[in-house]
């Protein structure tokens, strides 16, 4: 009797976590834009029937909305849970005034990324004043297995350092290094990031040092 009990209470868990899946899923896909309910199915590839139910019961969270032309979207719940979460993420906000000074040093996009399981969230991108230039959005996740930041927090730096050239992306070079908390683990990485042209096929040649020292303040900032 018991095991029968437990195959159904388990069968209830994965049942709840597949709805939570396939809400995320929903979420994801309207994080492109809009998207009516045929536009929804479509790019999530969920029924027809299941994308109304789950998009109708996010938005009575308000975590989907209707916009004018009566397209699912985003909702504004999301916007105080982002805030939320940021407040409860100090490192952003103790990085920037280090990530400012690197960026008006090298005129460079300047990015922090911190490791979320397999990839890297940026948590943080101040734009360069260039009119060419390389952009990462604030929330975007990246590979971990590419890219200089991705070699940081995967501990394939030489030590905490790291430099790519167009390995992510084709005209793009980068050169990260390690912030660290009192321990000595790493639990972000700082990046510069542009076009080959300015950063050259040797970006921590160009930008390491100013790079390392950003991380050093960010790392001393944190463990005050």
């Amino acid at each position: 009797m018991d095991s029968i009990g437990q195959s159904d209470e388990s069968r209830a868990d994965a049942n709840r976590v597949g709805v939570l899946d396939k809400g995320v899923t929903i979420l994801h896909a309207l994080a492109a834009g809009p998207l009516d309910l045929a536009g929804l199915q479509d790019v999530t590839g969920l029924p027809r029937a299941t994308a109304h139910r789950l998009a109708v019961a996010l938005e009575s969270h308000h975590l989907v909305r209707r916009d004018s032309q009566g397209r699912f979207c985003l909702g504004f719940e999301l916007i105080r849970l982002g805030r939320v979460a940021a407040e409860a993420f100090p490192l952003a906000e103790l990085a920037t005034p280090a990530l400012t000074a690197l960026r008006d040093r090298t005129g460079e996009s300047v990015q922090l990324f911190v490791r979320e399981h397999d990839g890297r969230r940026c948590v943080v991108s101040l734009q360069s004043s260039h009119a060419l230039q390389w952009l990462v959005p604030v929330g975007a996740l990246l590979p971990l297995e590419v890219g200089s930041a991705g070699k940081v927090l995967a501990g394939r730096g030489a030590p905490h350092t790291a430099a790519s050239v167009e390995e992510r992306e084709a005209g793009v070079a980068s050169v990260s290094a390690a912030v660290v908390d009192r321990q000595g683990v790493v639990v972000a990485a700082v990046s510069v990031s542009g076009p080959v042209e300015r950063l050259t096929k040797s970006p921590e040649q160009k930008y390491g040092d100013a790079v390392e020292a950003a991380a050093r303040a960010v790392s001393a900032a944190l463990v005050r």
